[in-house]
């Protein structure tokens, strides 16, 4: 077994190794029948960024030797606040109320005042786990995506303060959960419908082990991306930086608004690059390739390499015998 996953690693091995990788992929908007494809192949076929999802799989996976800062080298935030956002999504629309619904017909509410307060006590977590990724929607992502602009808001709201609060919440999130499962165990008596009962348990179990790997991805991986992302707001200024600038001064008129920059930088994806050999190719740094990609995608409404591929091919940009196809 290598140190951590890579991109002409079968797909299917992923899942072989780690049954949480279900969840991943999942949320990543993969679905099966990929066979013996690599994990190149079936990202580039769904338009899923392959460097933020190898960083994800590579961080839950728990490969040995694996660091976070090496894993984020590549990692595209919108894309990893997008697997955030369906992460959201799947504990409060369905992981959540899936397990109230077993819990109550596993209990007898009517004629047991324990059970009711056990659902009490589930609801008042459910909400806490609401409010939580609520924030996160409504001010962390906001905040990223005005790094993402080239602003940094005052320090009192950077995320370093927020990244603060996001780990307090993480923790009596996982008090709570810890605090539900030794109540059912210890206080609940079980007379019938015990078997139902031992798989609500189950359930709340995995449940919790989800939602500590989903804390620990929010608390290391995309923190870490976010520190990175600030200070690199902080050295080229707001708003303010010479590769930016020179893309202005560069734009033609048809190619879609293109400038020249930005068909540079066409021209490294569809020879397959990654956005760190795209840097070190162009002399710039990673996350302002992220910037001119986000804003190629914006003007061509493209998002996949294979579509870029075809835009140059057409355009003239590249040739075909220039590719791998």
């Amino acid at each position: 077994m290598t140190d951590k996953y890579r991109p002409a690693d079968p797909m299917s091995e992923l899942i072989s190794d780690d049954y949480r990788m279900l969840q991943v992929i999942s949320r990543f908007g993969l679905t099966f029948g990929f066979g013996d494809a690599s994990i190149e192949t079936v990202c580039r076929e769904c338009g899923v960024d392959i460097p933020t999802f190898l960083a994800v799989v590579n961080f839950i996976g728990g490969r040995k030797n694996v660091k976070v800062s090496e894993l984020v080298e590549d990692v595209d935030i919108r894309a990893l606040m997008e697997y955030l956002k369906r992460s959201h999504s799947y504990f409060i629309d369905f992981r959540l109320p899936t397990i109230k619904r077993k819990l109550l017909e596993a209990m007898s509410v009517s004629s047991n005042q324990i059970a009711v307060l056990i659902l009490k006590f589930y609801d008042e977590y459910t909400a806490e786990m609401a409010r939580h990724m609520d924030y996160e929607n409504t001010h962390v992502h906001p905040y990223v995506e005005q790094l993402l602009a080239g602003r940094l808001p005052d320090s009192e709201h950077g995320f370093h303060i927020l990244s603060h609060r996001h780990q307090d919440n993480h923790s009596s999130i996982e008090k709570s959960v810890s605090e539900l499962k030794n109540i059912i165990i210890k206080y609940y008596p079980t007379r019938s419908n015990a078997q139902l009962l031992n798989e609500v348990l189950m359930d709340i179990y995995m449940m919790e082990e989800d939602m500590l790997s989903h804390c620990n991805l929010e608390d290391q991986l995309f923190a870490e991306c976010v520190h990175r992302l600030e200070d690199e707001v902080r050295l080229r200024g707001p708003q303010n930086t010479t590769e930016d600038n020179s893309d202005t001064s560069q734009r033609t008129d048809g190619d879609d608004g293109l400038s020249e920059r930005e068909k540079e930088v066409i021209k490294e994806v569809v020879k397959g690059l990654s956005n760190k050999e795209i840097a070190e190719n162009m002399f710039i740094s990673v996350n302002t390739v992220m910037t001119h990609r986000r804003n190629i995608s914006k003007k061509l409404n493209i998002h996949s390499p294979a579509g870029l591929t075809i835009y140059a091919i057409v355009n003239g940009l590249v040739k075909l015998d220039e590719i791998d196809v």
